[in-house]
C-alpha cells in the first residue's frame, strides 16, 4: 500500500471530521479485523498443525464480517448469544456445538422452529460463531485441561508428563468432591463409589467420557478416581458399578459437561487477548442446564 505525504495540519483537520466509529478503530485508516483474520491468528498461534478434518470452523455467519468484539464460551446457547450481543461483541468462539450435534449438522433441523429462531438471531445481529474444540484440546498443554487445573487449584498436584493426571495426599472421597464443589460450584455433580475411599490418584477426562477410553482410564491400576463431565449411564457408569462390585477400590465423578470445561474457555479468553489486542475479548459463561430436584 502506498504512503502519501500529508501535512500535520491537514492530518489534524481530517481527524476532527472523522466519525466516532472510525476513531474507535485500531488506527485511523486501518482495515478492520475480520472473523477470518481472527481465525488466522488462532491458527498461527495455537501451536499445532491445523487438521484437514475438524469441527473447528465457522458454524454460522460470514468470515468477511468486521469484528468489533469477541466472546469465548463453553457452549453457544441462545442465552450466551443474547449476552454476547448485549456486551457489544459480534464474534462468539465456542468450545461445544451450536446446533445440537458434534458436527453441527443442520440438515434435519431446517424446519424446526427453535433452530430457525436461533439461526435468525445470529443472522439479524450479524454474529459469527466459530467452533474451537479440536485444536484447543490438541494445544500443548491442552487449553481446557490447563484452565480446569488452574480453576481447581491443582497446579501442584498435576503430573509433569500428563496434564490429566493428578496426585493427592490420601483424602476421603467425600472431602475430595467437596473441594471440587466449592471451587467449581457445579449444579448437578454425581458420584459412583464409596464415600470413604482414600483418593490418591485422579485422572480427568474433561467433557463427555465415551465408553473408550473411559473404561480403560478407570481400570488403570494406578488410578483411584476418574473425573469428567458426563457419560452414558449404560457405558462407563455401569462399568464403574461392576468394577466396584468386583472388589476394586474405585470412584467415578461426573460434574456436568459445562462445569467440566468452562474454566478452559475462560482461559481461552486470556490466551486470546494478547493475540488480538485491538479488540475487546471477554469470557461469557454458559449456564448449566440442570438443577437438582
Amino acid at each position: 500500500m502506498k504512503n502519501y505525504p500529508i501535512s500535520r495540519r491537514s492530518f489534524v483537520l481530517a481527524g476532527i471530521t472523522l466519525p466516532a466509529a472510525a476513531l474507535a478503530l485500531p488506527g485511523v485508516g486501518d482495515v478492520p479485523l475480520t472473523a477470518d483474520g481472527v481465525i488466522q491468528r488462532i491458527k498461527d498461534n495455537v501451536g499445532t498443525a491445523w487438521l484437514d478434518k475438524t469441527v473447528d470452523r465457522i458454524i454460522a455467519g460470514d468470515g468477511a464480517t468486521p469484528i468489533h468484539g469477541i466472546a469465548t464460551t463453553m457452549m453457544a446457547t441462545l442465552e450466551v448469544l443474547q449476552k454476547a450481543v448485549a456486551a457489544g461483541t459480534n464474534m462468539v468462539i465456542t468450545h461445544e456445538p451450536t446446533f445440537y450435534s458434534h458436527e453441527d449438522a443442520t440438515g434435519e433441523l431446517k424446519a424446526d422452529a427453535t433452530f430457525q429462531y436461533k439461526a435468525e438471531f445470529i443472522r439479524k445481529n450479524n454474529l459469527v460463531v466459530f467452533r474451537f474444540h479440536d485444536h484447543w484440546h490438541r494445544r500443548n498443554p491442552d487449553g481446557i485441561a490447563l484452565g480446569m487445573t488452574r480453576q481447581l487449584g491443582w497446579e501442584k498436584n498435576v503430573d509433569a508428563q500428563d496434564p490429566h493426571l493428578f496426585s493427592f495426599p490420601p483424602t476421603p472421597l467425600t472431602q475430595f468432591v467437596g473441594t471440587i464443589k466449592a471451587r467449581l460450584k457445579p449444579q448437578s455433580m454425581r458420584v459412583v463409589g464409596d464415600p470413604h475411599l482414600p483418593v490418591r490418584k485422579v485422572i480427568a477426562s474433561w467433557g463427555y467420557i465415551s465408553q473408550l477410553p473411559g473404561i480403560k482410564l478407570l481400570a488403570r491400576p494406578d488410578v483411584d478416581v476418574l473425573i469428567g463431565g458426563e457419560a452414558r449411564e449404560w457405558e462407563v457408569v455401569e462399568y464403574a458399578q461392576d468394577l466396584i462390585a468386583s472388589g476394586k477400590k474405585k470412584a467415578f465423578v461426573l460434574i456436568g459437561h459445562v462445569a467440566s470445561e468452562q474454566a478452559g474457555m475462560s482461559y481461552c479468553a486470556q490466551w486470546l487477548k494478547p493475540l488480538i489486542p485491538e479488540l475487546l475479548v471477554e469470557f461469557l459463561p454458559a449456564s448449566e442446564p440442570f438443577w437438582m430436584a
